[in-house]
This record gives structure tokens, sequence and C-alpha cells, in this order.
């Protein structure tokens, strides 16, 4: 396009004196003089004038008042410095440039997002044998899922074991609770620990959940170290700890999903699971239900299903059959060893003698923080039951002492 020539600029009239640039000094006049060329001002303009698009030229009325000319001084000095049509295409290629990001990442961020549109619903539980249910939750395939890295699987002949514990040493102030124990843990075991009392039994089973951490020693699960990789290791272990403390003011179902989210599980795999869970522990009337309103056997149940939900390949069970009933005890008994025979390995704590003898097939007997014995039940027990090897190390003794007065019954 042809730019047509630009027309000369018109003089300016000045009412009195005026200096429009550093080295040209117009002589003051009484009335308007003639007019006073500012030569600097059309030389600086000349160039930028052709770049832009000029409208036709203005020309200063001859009636300006007095004060109007430090205006009309600052518009002649500001105008070869100021071309504003050169910033309108850098505009342009801006505004194009945010409304195409801006469109297409909302959409994009709201798909990804399982639990926006309040996925936790009360859909009803039809019961069904629990074992059948249960076999998407131990499934081996699933089983082996958080592992992302590790190298072997959960089975006893497994070259890595599931825990592995070294020189593990924990005090708290001056007591030593944990006095540098060695522990290894066969992959597929059913591994008990036991003690009286004070033994350290929780505080070993809350360093190797990675809930404590050990002054002293290594703890590896599945050949992973909770020093160096306590994250992974974490994704590998479900946890019931002694003291039930959680979120009681959420219903069952909700307690559920919210451990299976924190774990990384989507809607759809933790709504699934809960249904299992819940007819597999008989807590599908429960669901409902605030967990403060349970029984401590409930209480225990909900939590060892939540302990479950991600499938981990090393349960840390801390007195599970506390506070249940015969019945509820059987039911969690057989999930656990249909866990095991799946692959699973389960370490727990226990006071019940009986128990642990018929359902482990390892054990560590643990006093005063130091492991006495470990084996199998035939190898630790020997010729005596479990119950009477147990006491005989843990210094018990066969009657009480200094208590006759207890006998005097007084009236």
């Amino acid at each position: 396009m042809d730019i047509p020539p630009v027309p000369p600029l018109p003089p300016l009239f000045l009412p009195e004196p005026v200096a429009p640039a550093d080295d040209v000094i117009a002589d003051p006049v009484d009335d308007f003089a003639e007019p006073v060329v500012a030569e600097p001002v059309s030389d600086v303009a000349e160039p930028d004038v052709a770049e832009a698009d000029v409208a036709e030229p203005d020309v200063v009325e001859p009636d300006v008042a007095e004060g109007d000319v430090t205006e009309l001084d600052a518009a002649v000095s500001e105008e070869p410095v100021v071309v504003e049509p050169v910033e309108e295409p850098v505009a342009e290629e801006q505004v194009v440039d945010e409304l195409d990001i801006d469109e297409s990442e909302p959409d994009d961020a709201i798909d990804e997002q399982p639990i926006a549109d309040d996925p936790i619903v009360d859909e009803p539980i039809v019961d069904g044998p629990a074992p059948d249910e249960l076999a998407a939750v131990i499934d081996p395939d699933v089983l082996a899922a958080p592992a992302e890295n590790a190298t072997e699987s959960a089975t006893p002949e497994s070259a890595t074991p599931a825990l592995a514990l070294r020189g593990v040493v924990k005090e708290f102030g001056n007591t030593r609770a944990v006095d540098a124990i060695d522990l290894t843990i066969p992959a597929g075991s059913f591994f008990g620990l036991v003690g009286p009392n004070g033994a350290g039994k929780t505080t070993t089973l809350s360093m190797i959940a990675g809930l404590l951490r050990p002054d002293s020693g290594t703890i590896e699960v599945c050949g992973i170290d909770t020093a160096t990789d306590a994250s992974r290791a974490k994704k590998l272990i479900g946890v019931l700890p002694d003291r039930l403390r959680t979120f009681d003011r959420l219903t069952g179902r909700q307690l559920l999903y919210y451990y299976g989210v924190l774990r990384g599980l989507s809607a759809s795999v933790v709504q699934s699971r809960i249904a299992d869970l819940a007819r597999a522990f008989d807590l599908v009337d429960a669901l409902g239900r605030v967990v403060s309103d349970y029984s401590a056997g409930m209480t225990k149940k909900v939590m060892l299903a939540g302990a479950m939900i991600h499938s981990p390949r090393v349960l840390v069970l801390d007195e599970p059959f506390e506070s249940l009933d015969p019945a509820s005890s059987q039911v969690i008994l057989d999930i656990l060893e249909t866990y095991v025979e799946h692959g699973g390995t389960v370490v727990l704590s226990s006071h019940g003698m009986a128990l642990v003898e018929r359902v482990c097939t390892r054990i560590a007997v643990l006093v005063e923080g130091e492991v006495l014995a470990a084996g199998t039940v035939e190898e630790v027990r020997g010729e005596m039951t479990l119950e009477q090897r147990f006491v005989q190390l843990s210094g018990g003794v066969d009657d009480a002492e200094g208590l006759e007065w207890l006998h005097t019954f007084s009236d």
C-alpha cells in the first residue's frame, strides 16, 4: 500500500516565549508574533510519522490560553517518543494465545478428578459368601500390584524376606524398649510376636510400620530399606495399631472410602472393595452408622478392613483379636489364613498363646526388648506347650508369694 506524502507540519503560534527544545528558544512577543517553527520537533517527528497512520494535521488556534501552554509543550515533547500503533500487533497475539489455553485446560482437569462427583453412595450390599467376595481383595495379582519394583513374589521360598530387622534399637529416655533385635520373617508366613507386657512388642511393630524411627539398625520391607525409601516401603504394609484411634465421626463407609483413596485407589475400585470387605467382616448393616457408635469389636473389624483395602504385601496387626467374640475371631482368622495362602505375610502380636500356637507358622518371644527365642512353633516350644515355654522365658513364677493375708477374709 502506498503511503501518501505527509504534509509539512503547520507553524506553532505561541503567545509567550516558549523553549520547545533545549537548543531552540523563541523570542518573546507581546501579541501573537510571527509564527515560530520549532525545527527540532519537525526533524524528530518526521521519521516517526511516516511509520504510523497520520490523520489530518491539527492547527493550533491563535486564541490559546496561557494555562494551555504547558500542556502544549508536553504534547510536543512527548509526540516523538510515544508511538502507540507499534504495540497493537503484540497485544493481539497475546490475547489469542491466552484464549486457546484457558478454554482447554479446565475441562481436562475436571475429568481427571474421581472424587469431585461425590462417589460415596450408600448402595445396598447383597450378602454373599465371604471367601468368594474377598477374592478380589486378596487376589495374588492384586497383592503384587503395590510393589512396583519389588523383586520377588510373596512366597515362603522367596529369596527376599517380607521383613528383615538388623540390630534395631529404640530408647525412650533412659529406657531401652528394644535392644538390638534381629528378626527375619519369610514372605508368605503367619508370624506371631509374643511377650509379657512392656516387652517391646508394640514398639517393634510401630517401627516396622513406619510409625516410629529406630535409633539404630535397619528395617527392610520386601527388600526396601525403610530409612532410605520410607514412602515406597509403607505402600507395601497394612497396619492395625494397638490403640484404636481413628476418625470416628465418619460412617463406616466413609472411613473405608477415606482409607482407599488415601492409598491411591480409584473411586470405583474403592467402592467395589468396600462392598467385598463389608460382606467378609459382617459390616453390611453398620456401614451407614458413625464409627463412634460401634462396639469395640466392630471398630476393630472396620479398621482391619481398612488395613486390607489396598491389598498390601504385609499386614502388621497389634492385638487383632482383642475385644472380639469367638465368632468374629474365627471370621478374621479365616480371612487372614486365606490371605497368607495367596502369598501375603501376617505379623501379629497377641497374649493368647493357644491362638498363636494354632495359627502361626513362626514365632518370636520378646522379653525386655530382647528376642530370647525365634523360629517355627515346634522349634521354640520344644517338648513343652507354647504357654509353658513362654512362662519359662519371661521369668514367671509358679505361685503367688507374699499374699497369705488375702486368705484371712476380713469380716
